[in-house]
């Protein structure tokens, strides 16, 4: 592989996810780590990315492009999803929409709603509702997540304990029928899991990449999990298991 297709997938991977492990570069790519090491070497010199321990991170500047582009995939099946998941909102609710741009997608539905109170975790999803000034926002505190846009820790947990919550949606990294819903990020999840139990019903968005893989920390069990917004590509035996455990599932 020559050297400029190589630091290019490097940048994308990177970008993508937010940061890149050394080890786990050098095996995607199929080239050695000191290869993998010099090249992050040479492209932060450039200023394309940040060297960090192990590995490298995107740059600040370049954390709108990560939301970006992951906005951008999938982005049919995550519009309807949103759809769906804002008709269940009713007026007056007192609702949590953690970080993520799968849930980003139902706000513009959520427009016109009468005495609508939205909690939320994610800096992406209180920009975007700005527009709407019939809409009561609450930004829970915490540490920034930089490439996710999203606050995390017991400063959020703390706000929300404040507040009686109607409905939380959330979307997620994997779905199981059973292990439930899981995040990729430790630190993220265990805030994603506070806060989904805060409320009376858990709605989470998925689309169908989603099933069949497990992050490293489950954020709610199948049974903590009132509806399953997802799509017609779903895998109808995991669709199958949920509603037997009591989840309503609806198909966009």
């Amino acid at each position: 592989m020559l050297s400029l297709e190589r630091q290019r997938r490097l940048l994308q991977h990177v970008r993508t996810h937010g940061s890149g492990n050394v080890l786990d570069l050098a095996e995607e790519l199929g080239v050695s780590a000191s290869t993998v090491r010099r090249d992050l070497r040479e492209m932060d010199e450039r200023g394309l990315l940040t060297r960090v321990h192990g590995g490298a991170s995107v740059l600040d500047t370049d954390v709108e492009p990560v939301l970006s582009s992951r906005s951008a995939e999938r982005s049919e099946q995550k519009r309807r999803l949103g759809e769906a998941a804002a008709e269940r909102v009713p007026d007056g609710a007192t609702v949590l929409i953690t970080g993520g741009t799968t849930t980003e997608t139902m706000l513009p539905f959520l427009a016109g709603r009468e005495r609508l109170t939205v909690l939320t975790n994610g800096l992406n999803i209180a920009y975007q509702l700005a527009r709407y000034p019939e809409i009561s926002v609450v930004v829970l505190g915490g540490v920034l997540r930089h490439d996710e846009m999203s606050l995390l820790g017991p400063i959020a947990e703390h706000v929300l304990a404040e507040f009686h919550v109607d409905l939380a949606f959330s979307s997620a990294f994997g779905v199981d029928p059973e292990h439930g819903i899981s995040g990729a990020n430790v630190t993220e999840a265990g805030t994603d899991r506070r806060m989904l139990q805060s409320a009376d019903k858990l709605v989470v968005l998925a689309d169908s990449s989603k099933f069949g893989r497990r992050g490293p920390v489950r954020s709610a069990r199948v049974d903590q999990i009132s509806c399953l917004v997802t799509d017609g590509d779903a895998p109808a035996p995991a669709l199958q298991a949920f509603r037997a455990q009591g989840v309503e599932v609806v198909i966009r």
